[in-house]
């Protein structure tokens, strides 16, 4: 048997085809193989928000609760809007890019922030 008709949730080989779809009826999983095929291409900087909307270079987000920013006495307020963000690849969670009117240039983690 072929790789695509086996169970990709569980690797049986006991699955049948029910018109586009390929079903399990040992663990009861359907799947599309053309589906599967695009899902399983590497996928680069996927990044979502508190919400799990996706995230794109441009948007404009909204913070969702107040942040202390290092080296200042006052914070990003819950609320502030950031525009023209730009997603990052980092180790530490801090994967977007922005300015902050008032603050300036910094990183920010997108579970703290919502899509606009």
């Amino acid at each position: 048997m072929s790789e695509e008709q086996k169970c990709p949730q569980c690797s049986s080989e006991n699955v049948y085809q029910d018109r586009d779809l390929w079903v399990c009826p040992e663990c009861f999983h359907e799947w599309d193989p053309a589906v599967e095929k695009i899902e399983a291409a590497p996928q680069t900087n996927v990044i979502k928000d508190s919400n799990g909307s996706l995230l794109t270079d441009g948007d404009t987000v909204s913070v969702i609760k107040d942040l202390k920013v290092k080296g200042s006495t006052s914070g990003i307020k819950s609320g502030t809007k950031v525009k023209n963000i730009r997603l990052v690849e980092s180790s530490d969670g801090h994967n977007i890019s922005c300015k902050v009117d008032g603050i300036g240039a910094m990183f920010l983690k997108s579970e703290f922030v919502k899509k606009v």
